[in-house]
């Protein structure tokens, strides 16, 4: 199984986790050097605040089990493509890539990481790639893509 699937699929799976407890399921993973770091899932409903995206709270983990605020060296695998405030977190963050498997149909990360002026993304030096197992990870998503489409809270 190629790298990227590999660390997606473990994504996936937190992600399913979410969905078990209530949640929008999106779930995210940290590697750093082949090794996963951190992973986290959505935990808004559970924790009563919008700042627990499944990618913060990677980060928040990740950070505090590598001793850094930043996280150089590192790349993120979550399901959904990150929503402004998510993106922010990654850039904050010092992430080197990004890989995500379904695209946000509200706008996500492509609106705020990738239409960055190319001098800026480099002085992040944040790649961004998605499609990665989109199909599953969209699967896995589908009541929440419906949730939107009908105008319902998600």
């Amino acid at each position: 199984m190629e790298t990227k699937e590999k660390f997606m699929r473990r994504a996936l799976a937190a992600a399913k986790r979410a969905a078990a407890k209530g949640e929008v399921p999106v779930g995210a993973v940290i590697v750093k050097d082949g090794e996963v770091v951190a992973t986290g899932c959505n935990m808004k409903e559970r924790k009563n605040c919008a700042l627990y995206h499944a990618e913060t709270v990677a980060i928040a983990r990740a950070c505090k089990k590598l001793g850094n605020w930043y996280l150089d060296g590192c790349e993120m695998y979550v399901t959904l493509e990150p929503c402004a405030m998510c993106a922010g977190a990654l850039i904050n963050s010092r992430l080197d890539k990004l890989y995500f498997g379904a695209y946000d149909p509200k706008g996500g990360c492509c609106g705020s990481i990738c239409d960055l002026p190319s001098d800026r993304r480099f002085n992040h030096r944040l790649e961004v790639e998605g499609g990665i197992l989109q199909e599953e990870c969209g699967a896995v998503l589908t009541r929440f893509f419906r949730a939107l489409r009908e105008g319902k809270k998600c």
